[in-house]
């Protein structure tokens, strides 16, 4: 069953903290033109209903140590094998993101590390938790990510 969409009020709202997540309340008020009361409200429930699912900080992996961000497919062994790899990954903190996808891959991971030796290893754990073979893309350079969705 699909959530409603969303009204108006409500897109609005979205979509100024999707602009800057850290938009005080008064200043949301002021640029969807309800009171302070009526948004913070407003925003709680969108919370409630997950359609706002948290507020994040976004860090820069060079500032951080972590310059080298790659895609990795992973591909079971065996096909019949139990679809468990999320759980069996969960405690590897390179790991940024986990993709379910269709196609020949069963999930792609988005990974950060401090050096291409840093990534051999990461493989190899991998590898060794989730019992796959990977296909590892490694990313050059970034010119957008993390947009959020137009409403």
């Amino acid at each position: 069953m699909s959530a409603s969409p969303l009204e108006p009020l409500d897109q609005s709202i979205v979509q100024e903290l999707a602009a800057d997540g850290r938009r005080s309340f008064t200043d949301l008020a002021e640029r969807v033109g309800l009171s302070v009361s009526a948004v913070h409200q407003r925003v709680r429930r969108l919370e409630q209903r997950g359609v706002i699912l948290g507020y994040t900080t976004r860090l820069d992996g060079e500032q951080i140590g972590l310059p080298l961000t790659a895609l990795i497919s992973l591909t079971p062994y065996d096909p019949a094998a139990p679809d468990d790899y999320p759980q069996r990954l969960g405690h590897i903190t390179e790991i940024e993101s986990c993709y379910s996808v269709a196609g020949d891959e069963s999930y792609i991971l988005l990974v950060r590390v401090p050096s291409p030796v840093g990534l051999e290893d990461l493989l190899r754990r991998i590898r060794e938790a989730a019992k796959v073979s990977t296909r590892t893309t490694v990313v050059l350079s970034t010119p957008f990510e993390g947009r959020s969705p137009r409403l």
